[in-house]
């Protein structure tokens, strides 16, 4: 079939978008890429469409489809969605993304080659051809332009070559893709859904959350749209679920259950009903989460898939608890974190929970003597603190101690409330033990980024402290602010404050750390400690998390780039940010700097730069869709030839 009559059918609604397609995620680099190969007449894959009835065939947008069998996109939804943006100046109906990832496409009549518009770079170049324009209007495009480019006499011994260039480019909407349908009334949308995540076994398959949420869609098509715009408030207060994660919380509410078929007989009403009291209930228990527990943003937000078990147990309390109850149930939630237990079998263990909770003689006390016997003793022992780097197990845990016990900065004095104000206020982690020295020192990177060198602070304080030793700067801080050092679970012994001293001084510390943890676990329990009993007898789950940042040099070879960055414009990147497993939430690895949206948001593809890490680190980064860097300057030149030459607009 052609690409104009492909476009036609878009058009005219015998060709959509099953609901059950995610939204446009090219950006331009991918856009220029596919018009290069359809230039070069080079094969761009063909089309796997599903051929259904349309009066039951639900899909994306709010066109309307037409009559009778409907043709809906399996497989090359990015393709021909960048071939309609381009060939008619507007994206598709079912279109769901970033528009300017397609706006502005130009071709280079002499070097053959496609750029999005650059105004410094392009006005007064009559060799700069708009795309868009030349195909919107075919054959009077054409003529319009030769009219153009035959009254430059400079361009005049070239205009044949010119005038074949624009032909070719024009006859891009003429190029035949082969169109593979699938037909059949056996073809149900699970067979198909099952067939397309095989078609697209080598990108991201649909889950079962997205085969649930295409059924909801049929029935509610705002669905989609009223789950994202609640995703988007948690984001902004610096919660990043996903729709799936949503999905679980809206099932258990409803269902009682954790996995998603069993929602797939519900009615719209019961949905709408289902999402307005889980999203009640998980704004509770984020409130109760940031409040009492202090883990008040994404990266220290561990046991995320606890979440739908409190939402269900809220629901059926109707959001009323009295405050033992309250901190009971944030007891369960911190230890299913910090023993993992939704690092496996995630939607088997939540089903567990539910069953536990809902049994003749379930509820909260039950789910907790159920994680007493999974895991054995639930207090925690100094060994627990022996992680290392932001992505450890334990990396919460520091955080959430440094919330509740409000611990104090050591250049203010003042208690490190989350309200903090300023931009130097913000928390920082702070090495203890300085990393320059003890890399000087020959310590590795694993003593080095251990927990128990961690501490929280203001940046200015950290600033201030600058590299100096423990033996130096603690007797300034313990005389201007006695205590202090103390509320951060400092060893009181001044001999272990030195360099030499330093593996003991973890090892107290350490001490310190879990003596304090199960303190506060004791607290939470108001007394009844009845579930700290006895040994652990499972594990710790999955092993820490690859990659970190190595020494002072490494992290100020970073600094220095997001400078330069922050200097061209655009988006500083982040440091030390963490890549999950969509599953289960999990730590995968640590990138030294990461910009997750791209440098340009939406329109350039997610990139890492990662200095000094092994194999498992760049795969796994590749593998989260991240382009990766492995030296500064390689990503410096990147950004100066396909970043900076982009934001060069008027």
């Amino acid at each position: 079939m052609k690409i104009s009559t492909i476009l036609d059918h878009i058009d005219s609604g015998h060709m959509a978008l099953p609901e059950f397609q995610r939204g446009y995620v090219w950006n331009r680099d991918q856009v220029r890429g596919l018009f290069d190969s359809l230039y070069k007449r080079h094969p761009i894959g063909g089309l796997l469409v599903w051929a259904t009835e349309s009066k039951t065939a639900a899909h994306r947008g709010d066109g309307q489809l037409a009559a009778g069998i409907v043709k809906m996109l399996l497989d090359g939804q990015q393709r021909m969605t960048s071939l309609y943006g381009v060939a008619r100046g507007r994206p598709p109906k079912f279109f769901d993304g970033n528009a300017q990832a397609f706006a502005g496409l130009q071709f280079h009549l002499e070097t053959q080659t496609f750029a999005f518009y650059q105004p410094l770079k392009m006005q007064g170049d009559p060799l700069w051809i708009d795309v868009t324009e030349l195909i919107g209007k075919g054959t009077a495009g054409l003529s319009g332009y030769v009219t153009r480019l035959s009254t430059d006499p400079a361009l005049a011994p070239k205009i044949g070559d010119y005038v074949a260039r624009l032909s070719r480019l024009l006859g891009v909407l003429e190029i035949t893709l082969h169109v593979e349908e699938i037909t059949g009334t056996d073809k149900t949308l699970d067979i198909v859904v099952d067939i397309f995540n095989k078609v697209n076994s080598g990108g991201t398959k649909l889950s079962n959350g997205d085969l649930a949420l295409a059924k909801i869609c049929a029935d509610w098509p705002e669905a989609r749209d009223t789950m994202k715009a609640k995703l988007k408030e948690w984001s902004i207060a610096d919660y990043h679920f996903s729709l799936d994660w949503l999905l679980r919380s809206v099932n258990t509410v409803l269902t009682g259950e954790a996995k998603f078929q069993f929602l797939h007989d519900k009615s719209a009403e019961d949905i709408q009903d289902a999402l307005k009291r889980a999203t009640k209930h998980i704004d509770s228990c984020l409130n109760m989460i940031g409040s009492r527990l202090g883990l008040d943003h994404d990266q220290v937000f561990f046991s995320r898939f606890g979440v739908p078990v409190m939402v269900r147990y809220l629901d059926h309390r109707k959001g009323q608890m009295d405050e033992k109850e309250r901190d009971k149930l944030l007891f369960w939630f911190v230890q299913s974190g910090m023993w993992g237990r939704f690092s496996g079998s995630t939607e088997t263990f939540i089903d567990q929970d539910l069953a536990t909770l809902e049994g003749a003689d379930g509820g909260l006390d039950k789910l907790l003597e159920q994680l007493r016997l999974w895991h054995g003793g639930l207090r925690v022992e100094p060994g627990h603190f022996t992680g290392w780097s932001l992505g450890a197990r334990f990396y919460p845990v520091l955080y959430m101690l440094t919330r509740m016990g409000e611990s104090r900065d050591w250049g203010t004095g003042l208690p490190l409330r989350a309200n903090l104000l300023g931009k130097m206020s913000r928390l920082e982690v702070h090495h203890i033990f300085p990393k320059a020295q003890l890399y000087k020192r020959k310590f590795s990177k694993q003593e080095v980024n251990a927990l128990a060198n961690f501490c929280f602070l203001t940046k200015d304080t950290n600033l201030n402290i600058s590299d100096r030793l423990p033996e130096v700067y603690f007797r300034e801080i313990e005389a201007r602010h006695p205590g202090a050092l103390a509320s951060q679970w400092i060893p009181a012994d001044p001999a272990l404050w030195k360099v030499e001293r330093f593996p003991e001084f973890l090892e107290a510390r350490q001490t310190l750390l879990a003596e304090e943890l199960n303190r506060r676990m004791e607290e939470l329990l108001h007394g009844d400690t009845r579930w700290l009993a006895g040994a652990p007898t499972h594990p710790l789950p999955p092993k820490e998390p690859a990659g970190a940042i190595t020494s002072d040099a490494e992290e100020e070879e970073l600094q220095a780039l997001n400078d330069w960055i922050d200097a061209q414009g655009l988006p500083r990147g982040a440091i030390a940010f963490e890549v999950n497993s969509p599953d289960t939430g999990e730590p995968r690895a640590v990138l030294d700097l990461a910009w997750p949206n791209g440098l340009q948001q939406e329109l350039s593809q997610p990139v890492s730069v990662l200095l000094n890490e092994g194999a498992e680190t760049i795969a796994a980064a590749s593998q989260a869709g991240f382009r990766c860097f492995t030296a500064v300057d390689e990503f410096r030149r990147y950004v100066q030839e396909e970043i900076l030459t982009q934001e060069l607009q008027t």
